[in-house]
């Protein structure tokens, strides 16, 4: 055989199984071997061999345009590429698995043929860039993180997309990919649910000029995510800034005495101001509170010693009150006994009972008639 070779200048190549050669003679694309025994026409340094495993499934050779170029034909037979029109994902997918992605024509890949079975799905790339559902799964498992990324949405929230700070639109509830294509992608998320705004130690003049400090709450919530979004740079920021306003012109209308005593009413006039600017940017507000009302230390004092004279004044007129209704009562129970010599004889009775109840010997002379005698006669 050698010599045969030799006379011939031919040369033998063997190509294993899970090989493929690319042949090249005298400089030029010659052919694609597959497993087997094969006689090339040429020796030496006229002939180059260049063998490549499929265990690695990608074509990586030096002459790999040369090969598309020249002699499609070998490519055709040998490989299988993969590639992407404008505005569409391509993904190339072997025994089920997700095995490379193109992502529009910038993007391609070149496989062995033979490494497969290799199945080709396109799908179209909307202007939102977002990964399609069918390759959702597969990218999340796979090696690709650094090709998409990730915005999670959670209940109760929604996400305003933006793609090379344009708006496209809002995100529901769950976990969203989109591709990295040199165009940033950024997901704003909205919280949708009620919530409480505290604004607290506020100050407000009052009409007669008492400084004082309120603590003030609202319930609300975002109805229109987009308009709240686009209206104001932070909508937390913008109510914050109405309740403080209203608050202000509303207590400051007032005097310190009419804004204790009419504090409900104070709410639900600055209440309706802050609902209707609010609504204007997609806001729904809900129950409006005034908390607190913080006086000054010395003005604190001052209405202390107010109350504390009002109740003591209370209390006067009620100690006289009942003062004037047991001497009253007194007088009804002199004029009885007045009229009744039984009834005066038993309420001597009684104190002598009481007199009796608080020593220890008590000594009776001339019998208990001479004693009420003398009582008598003392009273009369």
């Amino acid at each position: 055989m050698m010599l045969f070779d030799l006379l011939t200048r031919t040369t033998r190549v063997l190509v294993d199984t899970n090989e493929r050669a690319i042949v090249l003679c005298k400089g030029r694309i010659h052919a694609i071997l597959g497993p087997g025994w094969h006689r090339l026409p040429a020796r030496g340094r006229n002939l180059k061999v260049e063998r490549h495993d499929l265990v690695s499934p990608g074509v990586t050779t030096p002459y790999l345009r040369a090969i598309l170029r020249e002699r499609p034909d070998l490519a055709a037979g040998h490989f299988t590429v993969l590639e992407a029109g404008e505005g569409e994902v391509a993904a190339l997918f072997r025994d089920g698995a997700l095995h490379a992605l193109a992502r529009g024509p910038k993007e391609r890949g070149v496989y062995w043929t033979d490494a497969g079975p290799w199945e080709i799905r396109r799908f179209p790339m909307d202007v939102r860039l977002a990964v399609p559902e069918e390759l959702r799964t597969a990218i999340e498992r796979g090696a690709w993180a650094s090709l998409v990324s990730k915005a999670t949405v959670d209940p109760g929230q929604v996400g305003l997309l933006t793609v090379g700070g344009v708006e496209m639109g809002v995100l529901a509830p769950g976990v969203h990919l989109f591709w990295n294509l040199g165009r940033p992608v950024t997901v704003r998320v909205v919280d949708t649910r009620w919530r409480v705004h505290d604004v607290t130690g506020q100050e407000v003049l009052t009409k007669d000029r008492v400084t004082i400090r309120v603590n003030i709450a609202a319930a609300f919530r975002v109805t229109d995510p987009v308009t709240a979004a686009s209206a104001v740079k932070d909508f937390d920021e913008a109510l914050h800034r109405a309740l403080q306003l209203a608050f202000r012109k509303t207590v400051g209308q007032r005097t310190l005495d009419a804004l204790l005593e009419e504090k409900v009413t104070v709410d639900t006039e600055a209440a309706e101001k802050v609902r209707a600017e609010m609504a204007g940017i997609g806001i729904e507000v809900g129950e409006i509170a005034l908390k607190d009302v913080i006086l000054p230390g010395e003005m604190r004092e001052i209405l202390n010693q107010v109350v504390a004279a009002e109740k003591q004044a209370e209390a006067n007129v009620i100690r006289r009150r009942e003062e004037t209704n047991a001497t009253r009562s007194l007088l009804n129970t002199a004029k009885v006994m007045a009229e009744n010599p039984v009834m005066l004889r038993l309420k001597e009775l009684e104190a002598l009972e009481a007199i009796a109840g608080k020593v220890e010997r008590l000594t009776v002379h001339n019998g208990t008639q001479g004693l009420l005698g003398d009582i008598a006669r003392l009273r009369d």
